[in-house]
């Protein structure tokens, strides 16, 4: 059988075999590994362009380490013989994920996407509409804060010591920062989609405000790596804000919803309201006297005579 008829092979109620399933996911995998491969090797040329404006943040000490009195600046350098080569790399691979990022997605998407409802594309196309620019806003604010956070980090060395910073370990650190607050602009999205699927209600999320701006404070702490005050109100200030809006998506959500349908909100185990409002009794309709029977049609004098113990039932 020819490859193309053999891929297009299909059961009766129209779904694929487990080989064909498993022959396409194949197919989807290594076009997106090729991409990335692609634009990695592509990549490896301008890694020291890119390795720059990863490290831009950081103050350089121009004049190199005779320069480094205290936190004014900092020396970026490389400590092992083997850290050039796998910080290009890394830098590499990092660029070939994030730029190839349309063409993987895309093919995990052709992957999954027939077997949803077309309901749940258009959700689908929504949320990753709103997750986009939210991740992006969140990566664009950690590298602005970045300098900032980093003088701040910077400025606790003591007068007379020098600071050597290893270049592979700033970049991991920014690569955290960015990640961290990228995905923790995701949040308010998240519950959106809680209250969408009817989990969460947006009453029940305006209750919760004085407990989220708490955590969302201790979160911040927590999950920054500058660990200073400058980046954990940074994250902080724009998720509360986000959250906020979630919540007025929720209530006016919630309102369409019971504008909808009056019993929306109700728990499963909970009894909907009743209207037991007595009613006004309809004048009494007169009932016509049932079709008698045969036997039950004879004159009064001969179903006498036919009554058995006082029945009048013939059977």
């Amino acid at each position: 059988m020819p490859k193309s008829a053999r891929k297009l092979e299909k059961d009766p109620e129209g779904r694929m075999p487990l080989a064909d399933h498993l022959r396409e996911l194949r197919n989807r995998l290594a076009k997106g590994l090729l991409a990335i491969t692609v634009v990695t090797i592509v990549a490896a040329f301008y890694s020291e362009d890119l390795m720059r404006f990863l490290s831009d943040p950081v103050p350089r000490c121009e004049g190199g380490l005779g320069e480094s009195t205290g936190g004014s600046c900092a020396v970026v350098s490389f400590n092992t013989l083997l850290s050039p080569f796998t910080t290009t790399v890394k830098v590499s691979l990092m660029a070939g994920i994030i730029v190839a990022s349309p063409v993987w997605l895309y093919q995990l998407w052709a992957f999954v996407a027939p077997g949803l409802h077309k309901s749940e594309r258009r959700y689908t196309y929504a949320f990753v509409g709103a997750a986009v620019p939210l991740f992006a806003g969140g990566a664009y604010l950690a590298y602005v804060i970045l300098p900032i956070s980093m003088k701040v980090l910077l400025g606790i060395t003591p007068d007379g010591s020098a600071n050597i910073l290893a270049l592979d370990d700033l970049l991991d650190f920014t690569v955290r920062m960015v990640l961290v607050f990228g995905i923790s602009f995701e949040l308010p999205l998240l519950l959106i989609m809680l209250n969408m699927t009817g989990v969460v209600t947006g009453r029940r999320m305006v209750g919760w405000w004085r407990g989220v701006v708490m955590g969302v404070f201790v979160f911040g702490a927590v999950v920054t790596p500058t660990t200073d005050p400058v980046g954990m109100i940074a994250l902080a200030g724009p998720i509360i804000v986000l959250y906020f809006i979630a919540v007025a998506f929720s209530l006016i959500n919630d309102r369409r919803r019971l504008r909808n349908n009056p019993d929306a909100e109700l728990d499963d185990d909970e009894a909907s309201d009743i209207d037991l409002t007595p009613a006004g009794v309809d004048e009494v309709a007169a009932v016509p006297s049932a079709r008698a029977l045969p036997e039950q049609a004879s004159s009064a004098s001969t179903d006498k005579d036919r009554r058995l113990n006082g029945f009048d039932d013939v059977t």
